[in-house]
């Protein structure tokens, strides 16, 4: 393992390396294999580090068949038989903290509740771990809060050992581990054992705090969502920013939030109903308007940027004051046409038949019955057009 300088001391920012081979990979990214390195790969839900090795940035680490690789944007001259190296320091640090911190909750739950984790995802804005539990409360989650930024506080030495499997059996490990051999514990001593991978920091301190953000319920598991270190300030950065801004918005001080929140949605919701209300007052006034002026029954219309859900209800409305109307309405939204044909009782023209005759013309789609039918398309012709053809196939049906 002494090639894997990420272990040796998980600080190491800058080093230098022999090339040991540069090559293309079946999807031809370029890669490089050193003799020593301290870019960590991507493992144990810890995402790989980024960086620059000479002047070529490193995009992605695998360890693939046990050779570390490093993708690079632009490969190395071939001539380089020693290349330097730097890591993205803040990247690493910030992956340090999260997974030291989800050590910490994972031994917490399981030594409050014995809630054991079965996941672990280390995104870039936050963390999540899968709890195998079908429930959680606030309590339970304040509890174990409380005490990982306990552990946190006592500033507990974070220590690294390498064991052989029968030397196992000395450690309370929190969970089996998944390899036989070059055995990696991390320990908080006292408080977790654990077999590990990833790279951590000294001491628990480090990780400054943690803070636990929502959790969901998926597939008869949780998964808990929260943040370690610099993730806290970034978080409480943003919402504090959001809340002031709705505290202007509302008017209101930050304790009154909520409150605010629904007396608003509740304005809202009563506007929204007064304004249906005037909505289908008005379709009703137009109804009895324009069946004033039509002559024989027909109402036939162009209106201009009307839904189809409009021209429905103002078909309706049309034919439930008269039994004896035949409605034909076209609406020119900008791009696209929609027309509605609708009949009262006392008449027996088909407006399927002629709203089928009609859509051909637009390329466009519809159905419905013989009293009733709707369609659209694109405005292949104008709305006009479109009018005195659903006209001459209405006065031909009849």
């Amino acid at each position: 393992m002494k090639h894997k300088l990420y272990y040796t001391d998980p600080y190491i920012k800058s080093f230098t390396a022999k090339v040991e081979r540069q090559a293309q990979d079946q999807d031809g990214n370029w890669f490089i294999v050193l003799d020593q390195t301290a870019f960590y790969p991507t493992g144990g839900g810890q995402p790989f580090d980024t960086g620059v090795i000479e002047q070529s940035r490193v995009i992605n680490v695998e360890e693939i068949d046990g050779e570390i690789r490093h993708y690079l944007q632009d490969p190395i001259p071939s001539h380089k038989m020693e290349v330097s190296g730097q890591i993205d320091w803040d990247r690493r640090y910030d992956h340090m903290q999260q997974h030291c911190g989800q050590h910490i909750l994972s031994a917490a739950f399981e030594q409050l509740f014995d809630y054991n984790t079965v996941g672990f995802h280390l995104g870039n804005d936050i963390v999540t771990i899968d709890l195998d539990t079908e429930q959680l409360t606030e309590a339970e989650a304040a509890k174990v809060e409380s005490l990982s930024n306990q552990i946190i506080l006592e500033n507990k030495p974070i220590e690294i050992k390498w064991v052989t499997e029968e030397e196992l059996s000395r450690y309370s490990l929190r969970k089996e581990t998944k390899v036989k051999e070059n055995i990696r514990l991390v320990i908080i001593p006292d408080f977790d054992y654990n077999g590990c991978g990833g790279t951590h920091p000294r001491t628990t301190g480090e990780v400054r705090a943690i803070k636990i953000l929502n959790w969901e319920r998926q597939r008869k598991k949780v998964r808990l969502q929260f943040v370690c270190g610099e993730r806290v300030i970034q978080q409480l950065g943003q919402k504090h920013t959001v809340l002031l801004e709705l505290t202007k918005l509302l008017n209101a001080p930050e304790h009154d939030m909520p409150s605010a929140a629904i007396r608003l949605l509740e304005t809202n919701k009563a506007l929204e109903k007064s304004l249906e209300q005037a909505k289908e007052a008005l379709i009703q006034y137009e109804a009895k308007e324009i069946l004033e002026v039509s002559q024989d029954k027909l109402v036939a219309e162009v209106f201009k940027n009307r839904s189809i859900q409009e021209l429905q209800k103002l078909a309706r409305a049309v034919i439930a004051l008269d039994e004896e109307a035949i409605v034909l309405a076209v609406s020119d939204n900008q791009q696209q046409l929609q027309l509605v044909c609708a009949r009262g009782n006392g008449r027996n023209e088909s407006m399927k038949k002629v709203i089928g005759s009609a859509l051909p013309l637009i390329n466009g789609k519809g159905g419905g019955n013989d009293s009733f039918a709707q369609g659209g398309g694109p405005a292949l012709i104008s709305a006009q057009q479109l009018l005195e053809h659903l006209r001459g196939s209405a006065f031909i049906e009849a």
